[in-house]
């Protein structure tokens, strides 16, 4: 899909992997509406690059269908969804004392990240579905962020990695599901990103993930992975895929 004059949407888009995506679709030319639970935050990156903005929980129905049409309202209808909204709380099955762990641990960082993801898909795929169709009948591009934790989840990471690999295991099904509509489906599972969420980790922690990495031995930048979302949206043969984006790293137990 060309990038030039599309309207796109990106969840998480105040900080992190959606702020670099949100800085460099606009200057290829997108206008772009920032979702964000931080308001403060969505609203300086929206001005940064004269788009749109929006403040919601993505877990909420409600709350985010809200958001989806003030943006779309300022900026057209979109052909861009990406998501980009998540957290990366960790817990046990069980604690110390061997009592069960509270289930508001796994619930809350699933509700974000998976039903969070599918929430903003349902109302974009819903959009893209109304639209003329461009280029070899394509209508829309949603792509989902999934993890390399998707795939080899460490210890204490049982509801990240469910939300994660939840993600990714739905990438093609999508796929499949939406292709009559010209709207492709897929997902990148980015390893240790440069990100806040990163960044709270002890030092002893990140070298040590940091040295599992195969090449380049250092963190994925967020402008990398802005670049993969637009080659993704410009190639409009990868369709139903989950890319690993980890400089071949293989996370172990722990």
């Amino acid at each position: 899909m060309e990038l030039k004059g599309q309207s796109a949407i990106i969840s998480g888009g105040g900080s992190g992997l959606g702020k670099a995506t949100a800085v460099h679709l606009a200057s290829k030319g997108c206008r772009v509406g920032i979702i964000d639970i931080n308001e403060t935050l969505a609203k300086d990156v929206a001005g940064q690059i004269s788009g749109s903005w929006a403040s919601c929980d993505i877990s909420n129905a409600e709350s985010t269908e809200e958001a989806f049409e003030k943006i779309q309202h300022e900026i057209g209808p979109i052909r861009i969804m990406i998501a980009c909204a998540g957290v990366a709380t960790g817990a046990k099955l069980i604690s110390k004392d061997g009592s069960p762990n509270n289930l508001e641990k796994f619930k809350r960082v699933i509700e974000i990240n998976l039903i969070g993801t599918i929430n903003c898909m349902r109302l974009a795929a819903a959009s893209m579905s109304s639209l003329d169709t461009v280029h070899e009948g394509e209508r829309g591009i949603m792509i989902g962020t999934a993890s390399a934790a998707a795939f080899e989840g460490q210890i204490g990471q049982c509801g990240y990695s469910a939300s994660k690999g939840g993600i990714a295991s739905m990438t093609l099904t999508l796929a499949r599901e939406l292709a009559r509509e010209g709207i492709r489906v897929n997902a990148i599972a980015p390893g240790l990103m440069d990100t806040p969420m990163t960044s709270g980790l002890p030092e002893p922690v990140l070298e040590s993930l940091i040295a599992k990495t195969l090449y380049p031995k250092r963190l994925g930048q967020s402008e990398e992975y802005a670049q993969l979302v637009e080659h993704i949206c410009v190639n409009r043969f990868i369709n139903g895929s989950v890319i690993r984006f980890d400089g071949a790293l293989r996370l172990e137990p722990k």
